[in-house]
């Protein structure tokens, strides 16, 4: 609101640019007219200007003397259309009166907004020159802006009435010649002005509206006696706003019923052969170039007698030896005529149902291909037969499972987790097994007695337990060297003082993986029966040091 409080013509620039945009933005959103605009634009017209701004005076030292609205003045422009909106625009004004002569001279973007009824919007943005001579003070040639816009009416092709034209225009001049060099508020002022026009556009070039035509499309050009023939038309260069009327006709005895751009055509009682339809579009409001028509050929043939077509498949398409597949069959006839389906038949294993589906059972039938056949026929005698097959397979064998070997004891109460001989002989048998395996793996499980974890210093027996078989295994006296990492290392809650030998064959899992847990062996090490004299000595030595 600053603005309105520096100058009412700031105000009135500001409201006409402002009611312009409102014109123009509803014309935007509105369906614009189809027809080609023309190549150039040239506008002849008057011209009122109010220059809004002050021009120095003849005295000495000048004055400051506020330049009164111009109302004599002319004004032409230029426009090349690029498109139907978009143009570039040379423009040239002049107001004179006995205080100053101002010609502008602005070149810029126009955008047009033409409406189907003839009235066309616009708006431009300008840019150019100002020259202002002012009496007697002589000339000053400054920058000039203009934005605005205004309204065209129709008249006739060649030419429009320029209802109005309103322009907010700012320029800058440049008195340095005029005002002596301490009288700085004059030197260089600002002219914020308004300027409105009205007069003739002559319109150039630009091509004649193209003919109406109209396009007919056959959806099933070739039909059997009986069966609807879908036609449908198209219109172009119609006026989009006008409504248009349809007429449908038909050659020959076919009946055809027409909706706007879609007809159907009854087939039934035609004799076989070739036929045509018509279209004619119409558009009453336009006096002229105002109707198209176009014609479709389509074809009428007796109905043949094809025999049907039938297919079958199996699911499942094979089998385990004892269990059922279903056989579901298709029959269609290319003539539409009613089909049934029969005459079902198995090379192997017993059939049973009716219809479209039987079901065929495998119990009792040898491994190998059953073959199962079905008849179709329709109601005028015609036949056709499809088969599918079902392939029968034997059980595969069990998979293979874990075994428990055997279980060890554990009764020495000194050296609970000891592997003693009879253990021993148990798992040489073990490694025998594991070396004419080379697939199998080896599951430890060791357990131990809750009560016997208090009078031992030894907290984890089970883990022990476990890892004393996997090193006898391994590296035991009885030198079997079963690769370690065949063998895995747990401890079970089972609560006696054992350990349990699992042989996993391949493709097997051990059954009490959830019941069990990994020893970890980086803490719980093997205890070896017999330490070797430097490893005893050692131990020794640590122990007095301790001490």
């Amino acid at each position: 609101m600053s603005l309105c409080y520096q100058t009412y013509r700031r105000c009135a620039a500001f409201a006409l640019v402002l009611a312009i945009v409102l014109i123009a933005v509803p014309t935007l959103m509105s369906a614009q007219s189809d027809e080609k605009p023309p190549k150039e634009e040239l506008f002849v017209g008057y011209q009122w200007l109010n220059p809004g701004g002050d021009i120095p005076t003849a005295d000495n030292p000048p004055l400051a003397f506020h330049i009164p609205s111009i109302p004599q003045g002319a004004a032409v422009s230029f426009s090349y259309n690029f498109t139907k909106i978009w143009s570039l625009e040379g423009d040239w004004g002049i107001n004179g009166n006995k205080y100053a002569t101002i010609n502008t001279g602005m070149f810029g973007p126009k955008l047009t907004f033409r409406g189907s009824d003839g009235i066309n919007f616009f708006v431009h943005a300008l840019g150019g020159f100002e020259r202002m001579s002012i009496r007697p003070a002589g000339p000053s040639t400054g920058v000039a802006t203009a934005l605005g816009g205004g309204m065209d009416i129709r008249i006739w092709k060649p030419l429009t009435l320029r209802v109005f034209e309103a322009d907010y225009v700012y320029a800058r001049q440049n008195w340095s010649g005029v005002v002596p060099p301490d009288d700085s508020s004059l030197r260089r002022p600002g002219y914020e002005g308004v300027r409105l026009r009205s007069g003739l556009v002559f319109n150039f070039g630009g091509a004649p509206a193209p003919l109406v035509a109209a396009a007919c499309t056959v959806q099933n050009p070739s039909v059997l006696v009986g069966e609807p023939v879908h036609v449908t038309v198209a219109g172009t260069n119609f006026n989009p706003k006008h409504t248009l009327a349809y007429t449908w006709a038909s050659n020959g005895s076919t009946k055809i019923e027409g909706k706007d751009t879609g007809a159907t055509i009854d087939t039934n009682g035609v004799a076989g052969g070739s036929y045509t339809v018509t279209a004619t579009i119409t558009d009453a409001k336009e006096k002229k170039n105002n109707t198209a028509s176009c014609t479709a050929n389509f074809t009428v043939t007796e109905p043949p007698k094809n025999p049907p077509q039938m297919s079958c498949s199996a699911s499942p398409s094979s089998v385990k030896a004892g269990t059922s597949s279903t056989i579901t069959c298709t029959c269609t006839s290319p003539d539409n005529v009613p089909v049934t389906i029969g005459g079902w038949s198995a090379t192997g294993g017993s059939l049973s149902g009716n219809g479209n589906s039987a079901t065929l059972s495998t119990n009792g039938a040898p491994s190998g291909n059953i073959t199962i056949n079905a008849t179709c026929t329709d109601s005028r005698g015609l036949t056709a037969s499809s088969s599918s097959s079902v392939t029968v397979e034997n059980p595969p064998p069990p998979p293979p499972q874990a075994t428990k070997v055997n279980e060890c004891e554990y009764p020495n109460e000194k050296k609970p987790w000891r592997v003693d001989n009879t253990c021993k002989a148990m798992l040489d048998d073990i490694a025998g097994k594991m070396q004419q395996d080379p697939d199998a793996k080896l599951v430890v499980v060791g357990n131990g007695d809750p009560a016997e974890a208090k009078k031992s210093h030894h907290k984890n027996l089970a883990g022990e337990r476990a890892v004393d078989v996997k090193y006898y295994v391994t590296e035991g006296e009885a030198q079997q060297h079963i690769d370690p990492t065949r063998i895995e290392t747990r401890t079970g809650s089972a609560g006696t003082k054992t350990s349990e030998q699992w042989i996993i064959p391949a493709g097997a899992t051990f059954p009490n993986a959830s019941t069990t847990a990994p020893v970890d062996e980086v803490k719980v090490k093997p205890i070896l029966d017999h330490p070797k004299p430097a490893a005893k000595a050692a131990k020794k030595a640590a122990k007095k040091k301790a001490e």
